[in-house]
């Protein structure tokens, strides 16, 4: 049952991750640091949909 859950687990770490880097991204004073800070978020929420699947990449609508 840990091998269902290791999926989800990893695709949870990796929005968190991309939100973390979007938080830091808008507290960023250096136009250069934001435009990093984005652009890693975004890699990171489009390598999370390749590997989980559609809509992996983003949060849960509440």
């Amino acid at each position: 049952m840990s091998d269902e859950n290791r999926p989800s687990e990893r695709a949870r770490q990796m929005r968190d991750k991309a939100q973390e880097l979007e938080q830091a991204a808008q507290h960023a004073t250096d136009p250069a640091e934001r435009q990093r800070l984005t652009e890693k978020a975004l890699h990171i929420r489009e390598k999370s949909e390749q590997e989980n699947g559609p809509g992996s990449g983003t949060m849960d609508p509440m």
